[in-house]
């Protein structure tokens, strides 16, 4: 009776990880579409990340997991606008000794709103570089959930 069950759970493992490579393999192909329509510049340490996606960086002994968008008024592309507007990202970070956190990084410094490029985590000063693809006239920003690229730079800080 045992091994009944054990082959059983066995086989839908087997079946949930095979259903699991050809959602990875969907998202791969949308995810490489995406970049050819929105070219990204690749200098220095910037590193880049998709909207869900979640990285390790060895280097910096942290994860990295962009988590999505929480505002995106940035003025849309072909009008004209009276506040160019600002992006805010939900990032969360882990390193190897704390607890994760997430942090919102922003497009623009606004004050009032305690937007900022730049914020500190674990003795490191992390910017945001940018955020693609930008709104446009004809579809706004709710087009372009899920579709969402950063690019963030990672520094040692000083002291």
């Amino acid at each position: 009776m045992y091994k009944n069950i054990i082959v059983g759970l066995s086989v839908v493992s087997l079946v949930n990880c095979n259903a699991q490579k050809e959602t990875t393999k969907q998202t791969t192909t949308q995810q490489a579409t995406i970049v050819n329509e929105t070219p990204l510049k690749k200098e220095g340490n910037i590193i880049y990340l998709n909207e869900g996606e979640n990285k390790f960086l060895p280097e910096f002994q942290m994860n990295v997991t962009f988590k999505g968008i929480a505002e995106d008024s940035r003025c849309p592309e072909g009008t004209q606008c009276v506040w160019a507007g600002v992006a805010v990202a939900n990032i969360e970070f882990m390193s190897t000794t704390s607890r994760p956190m997430i942090l919102q990084f922003s497009t623009a410094e606004v004050k009032g709103k305690d937007y900022h490029k730049t914020q500190s985590f674990n003795g490191y000063t992390i910017s945001l570089k940018e955020i693609t693809p930008h709104p446009t006239a004809q579809n706004g920003t709710k087009a372009l959930s899920g579709m969402y690229k950063i690019g963030i730079e990672i520094s040692k800080e000083n002291n």
